[in-house]
């Protein structure tokens, strides 16, 4: 086979970027390890970004997310048993959209294959080569026959366990793991607030969140070496209530949990973002923890990028935005990746936490919901940061 950009991962990140090269006229064929089942139900992160929806919207696969989508302009913040409704629109002029990164998924599935898109799933022995001339290669293996695929360009957005980042020689791995992870569940039951709640408590964090008007989403600090099995259903929902209840009578809606799981929390960062004709995009570069809701935007922006620089170099014969891609992309990864972890820090009790410690971050809630300034870096950051100026092709 040939095309002109071979994209590894069918993910929110190598589908958008096959739909964003389609509208240019840039041929692309994704090629996906996993069942399409399996990539339409995996359960992530659901906040987007201000930009992210944009980008979305210009790719035109939001019809869905913009008739579902849950519009949140403001967010909460729970401390020393009270509420603080921090107003988004009010501090920088734009919100977020709750919608689920499955969803996403969905809908760009659904484009790709109407617009005639090469989506390839259950793929095996996947592998690269000649990243560093003009026409690298990906041999894998589809219903037990080998199959080779050269192109201009190789994409690598498989993910952090991808195969990749393994590729670019010399790269510097940047990583920080932290001392708790999350007991996430999806339960079938209505949200008791419209918007998201992020809570400090003194037995951990927690996290109200949503998928639909009738799906919610919630979050528990726990171990990283967790037992699942040592969290039934009955104990989750007294533990949220727990964490979750304020001063103000706070009541939280409990319904049948439809799923379950633990999360570790990393930071990750990997550079270069690219190697010869090969380039990087979201996870399989970068991780976040997810309490700054910034994975799947990340992954956004990456492939924003990226769409421009490869339109760039095909409709108008320039190479500097590819040359500057991991430079212009690493700007915003890090400032994302330092507002995560911020994000992480002040939320959540550490397992060494003391009188001190804890007195320190409830100084720095306290701050974030006092200070004007202080909110509006918050929601700055939380709504999305703007795009790097979009470039003419030409």
């Amino acid at each position: 086979m040939r095309t002109q950009v071979g994209i590894v991962g069918a993910g929110p990140a190598g589908l958008l970027l096959s739909q964003l090269l389609s509208l240019q006229g840039i041929e692309s064929v994704v090629l996906e390890r996993r069942s399409r089942d399996y990539v339409e139900r995996r359960v992530r992160a659901g906040v987007l970004e201000h930009g992210t929806v944009q980008t979305l919207r210009e790719a035109g696969v939001a019809k869905r997310l913009d008739e579902e989508g849950l519009v949140h302009d403001g967010l909460n913040v729970r401390f020393a048993g009270h509420t603080h409704r921090l107003d988004l629109a009010d501090l920088v002029g734009r919100g977020v959209t709750v919608y689920g990164q499955q969803e996403v998924v969905k809908d760009l599935i659904a484009a790709r294959l109407d617009a005639g898109g090469d989506l390839r799933f259950e793929i095996a022995e996947t592998a690269l080569h000649d990243l560093d001339g003009q026409r690298p290669r990906i041999t894998f293996v589809e219903k037990d026959a080998a199959g080779e695929l050269d192109c201009d360009f190789v994409v690598g957005a498989d993910g952090f366990h991808g195969i990749s980042r393994q590729h670019v020689p010399g790269r510097t791995e940047y990583e920080h793991t932290y001392p708790y992870a999350w007991l996430g569940i999806l339960a079938d039951a209505p949200p008791a607030l419209p918007e998201v709640v992020y809570a400090r408590h003194p037995r951990g964090f927690a996290l109200h969140s949503m998928r639909s008007p009738a799906v919610a989403r919630l979050y528990l600090q726990v171990a990283p070496d967790e037992d699942l099995a040592e969290w039934p259903d009955e104990r989750i929902w007294a533990e949220l209530r727990r964490r979750l209840g304020d001063d103000e009578g706070f009541r939280l809606t409990e319904g049948t949990v439809l799923d379950k799981g633990i999360t570790p929390m990393r930071s990750f960062v990997s550079a270069p973002m690219q190697h010869g004709r090969l380039l990087l995009a979201g996870d399989a570069a970068h991780i976040v923890p997810p309490t700054g809701a910034k994975g799947m935007n990340l992954a956004v922006a990456d492939v924003r990028l990226l769409s421009r620089a490869l339109g760039a170099f095909y409709l108008g014969g320039r190479t500097d935005l590819l040359a500057a891609y991991t430079e212009t992309a690493l700007r915003r990864v890090w400032r994302a990746t330092h507002f995560s972890w911020w994000m992480t820090s002040m939320l959540h009790r550490a397992p060494d936490e003391n009188p001190f410690t804890e007195r320190l971050a409830t100084a720095q809630l306290d701050w974030v919901v006092s200070s004007r300034s202080m909110a509006t870096a918050l929601a700055e950051n939380y709504t999305g940061l703007p795009y790097e100026q979009d470039w003419s092709y030409r």
